[in-house]
């Protein structure tokens, strides 16, 4: 298939997040490069959106800050195409259905295509309304990520069956954001997962410490960690670049 199932053949796969234009396009596309060489197996990056629903304020805020600066979707795909030219590290997009539409999903896809993006991540359109865009990511060979979280119950069998790339674990209920205790529900998902398709499965939403990675790696197949990276880039602006290196350094070490 696509540079996603190579992510998780070595090991347990590291997945940081970032805001695309917060502080600044340019930034961006440095981080991306950083975390990459301090060893990124994937690489998320947020399209930012005015409604990020299943966002907590740390994210919600990126997403603020990227639109003030006049981000735009097209500026995104340019920096990802000049990313492409050095850095082979898959890339998903984290999005809402809504900038898709928006732009005109069978331009999002081609675009997307074009410019090296391998996955999408659009955590508002449930599983049973995946016919809006699967046909369009078919199309152009886009690997749209399925997600499970605590409350999908009997329906992960039926996400797993159909699932491609990974899946994306939700570890907790409500929003995105770095908490401080991780819920055991998340073992028992990855086992009805694996029940049924042996497909790998990451783990996001409240992963910040090292010793939080390292308890998440040892139950999957790999750790998806944004908040405490926007964290970052929030405390040091247009200086976060190095604070951002060292620490996804030191997580993909403690996995």
């Amino acid at each position: 298939m696509s540079r996603i199932s190579d992510v998780f053949l070595k090991n347990k796969a590291f997945i940081p997040f970032v805001t695309a234009g917060d502080p600044s396009i340019e930034i961006t596309e440095q981080l991306v490069l950083c975390m990459a060489k301090a060893g990124a197996d994937l690489i998320e990056i947020g399209i930012p959106f005015s409604d990020p629903v299943a966002e907590g304020p740390v994210i919600q805020d990126a997403d603020y800050r990227a639109l003030a600066a006049g981000t735009t979707t097209d500026q995104i795909f340019v920096m990802v195409e000049r990313i492409r030219k050095v850095c082979s590290v898959p890339i998903a997009f984290m999005t809402y259905v809504n900038p898709i539409y928006t732009y005109g999903t069978k331009r999002f896809m081609e675009n997307c295509s074009k410019v090296g993006v391998d996955a999408i991540i659009v955590p508002d359109v449930p599983f049973e309304e995946r016919g809006e865009l699967k046909p369009f990511c078919d199309q152009y060979k886009i690997t749209f990520i399925s997600m499970i979280a605590p409350t999908s119950k009997e329906r992960i069998k039926m996400i797993a069956q159909d699932a491609e790339g990974f899946i994306y674990c939700v570890s907790s209920m409500g929003v995105t954001g770095v908490r401080s205790e991780i819920g055991s529900e998340v073992g028992d998902m990855i086992k009805t997962v694996k029940e049924v398709k042996d497909i790998p499965c990451a783990i996001g939403f409240g992963i910040s410490t090292t010793e939080q990675a390292a308890k998440m790696a040892a139950i999957s197949d790999g750790v998806i960690v944004g908040s405490a990276i926007i964290k970052i880039v929030a405390q040091y602006g247009k200086e976060c670049v190095p604070y951002v290196e060292e620490y996804v350094r030191s997580m993909k070490g403690a996995m």
